[in-house]
């Protein structure tokens, strides 16, 4: 195993330390307990967006606190839930009287902390809202999860929630906004090889070198069934086919699309893909309102990607397109 890092077991710390330097016009951190917040200081009576997870996931969710999108993230170890401490901690730094809302991926591990996290805020006189994020059609239980598991379609929630927020929609309405987006997306990976987790030491799977996983989890989790190597548009095409099933598409409908990188797959090949969704999408005559190629929701160096689709109103459209401005994307500011 090669990796840039000093000591296994301070690779998160160290990594947000050098985050937070390095933005310190976005973000501040505090360490004890760790969670990642706003540097601006946030305006009363707006409704604040919290999310978090296991490390590994990079830029997600950290790259994307900042205006338009979420006021907090909490890191955990790598691959590994934040415990309730640092969620309740950073539920309270941004309160500002018009409630939180939590955005949480189908894990079960996250599911409970947040819902912990939660339940004391709410002792305290904080309003909490929460939605789980499950858009993964891949499964329906793995290792990590009862039900589903929420992949790249959190970047999607995090994203529209946020706008919703930033226009002064109370805890309510954001929470409605972010359930919309949930019950209407669908998202399916690929892994051409695996990862390895810094204390582990080893990949987290064995694939052979001419053989990829289709349905992979950001974990490294199992997926639906492993096949020959193959073009890039044969296994695009295994990976749009289940999401447009379950999405239930038709002609005449708009999709806001998400080509996702896992971290170790050039761009180059993730537009490649691109290209491969938008041709079928078209034959199927379904307009794309919206698109983002890149690695947003990574999985430590594993080669692979992810296909996304939210099948979207105007609204949503409208909210996917306002302003933002994150360390890991910016758009329109």
């Amino acid at each position: 195993m090669k990796k840039l890092i000093n000591d296994p077991h301070n690779v998160v710390i160290e990594s947000v330390r050098g985050f937070a330097l390095a933005h310190a016009e976005h973000v501040t951190v505090q360490e004890d307990p760790m969670f990642v917040a706003r540097a601006q200081e946030k305006e009363s009576g707006k409704v604040a967006l919290v999310s978090g997870g296991g490390s590994g996931h990079e830029p997600l969710h950290a790259g994307f606190v900042g205006h338009g999108m979420l006021d907090a993230a909490v890191p955990g170890a790598v691959f590994t839930s934040p415990t309730p401490d640092p969620i309740l901690a950073a539920t309270h730094a941004v309160d500002r009287g018009a409630g939180v809302l939590h955005i949480v991926k189908n894990y079960t591990g996250d599911v409970l902390n947040f819902e912990t996290a939660a339940e004391l805020a709410e002792a305290e006189d904080i309003k909490v809202a929460s939605v789980v994020v499950n858009d993964d059609v891949a499964v329906e239980d793995s290792l990590y999860t009862a039900g589903r598991r929420g992949v790249a379609g959190t970047m999607l929630v995090e994203k529209i929630a946020g706008a919703a927020a930033e226009r002064g929609d109370d805890l309510e309405g954001v929470t409605a906004v972010a359930q919309r987006v949930i019950d209407n997306v669908r998202s399916m990976g690929v892994a051409l090889t695996a990862c390895t987790v810094p204390h582990a030491g080893k990949p987290s799977f064995d694939l052979d070198d001419d053989e990829v996983e289709i349905g992979i989890g950001i974990h490294g989790e199992p997926g639906r069934h492993r096949i020959p190597m193959a073009t890039a548009d044969e296994i695009t095409d295994q990976l749009l086919d289940p999401v447009v099933k379950d999405l239930s598409l038709a002609g005449g409908e708009k999709v806001i699309v998400l080509v996702n990188g896992m971290g170790g797959t050039p761009l180059s090949e993730l537009y490649i893909m691109y290209a491969r969704v938008a041709k079928r999408l078209g034959e199927l005559n379904v307009e794309v309102a919206g698109s983002l190629v890149g690695s947003y929701i990574t999985s430590l160096e594993m080669q692979g990607a992810s296909v996304t689709l939210l099948k979207a109103d105007d609204e949503m459209i409208e909210l996917f397109e306002a302003p933002v401005n994150t360390v890991a994307y910016r758009k329109g500011m």
